[in-house]
């Protein structure tokens, strides 16, 4: 399972920089997930640290649930990509 994250956070964001190359429209697309990853991810994160502040419980044993929601992870694991594909295509532009 390492290997697969490993080579998937390498592997995936070259094939979207390959993939905009591509079809360019690719890439809003790709800004488009983005921005509801990040709009999802901030908001689970934020009604977590919201309920934890309301209910009065320990911050760190009930925070830590928030990686048991599915949605925190795909989105999160979504940016980590996005960001090395952004940094990938900052890198090409000065060929």
């Amino acid at each position: 399972m390492k290997i697969f994250i490993i080579s998937g956070s390498i592997i995936l964001p070259l094939i979207m920089f390959y993939l905009q190359r591509l079809w360019p429209k690719c890439h809003l697309l790709y800004q488009i997930v983005a921005i509801i990853s990040l709009l999802v991810f901030g908001n689970i994160a934020a009604l977590a640290i919201y309920k934890v502040i309301i209910d009065n419980t320990v911050f760190m044993t009930k925070i830590h649930a928030i990686f048991l929601n599915p949605f925190f992870l795909i989105t999160g694991a979504y940016l980590g990509i996005f960001i090395v594909y952004t940094m990938i295509l900052t890198l090409t532009k000065y060929d």
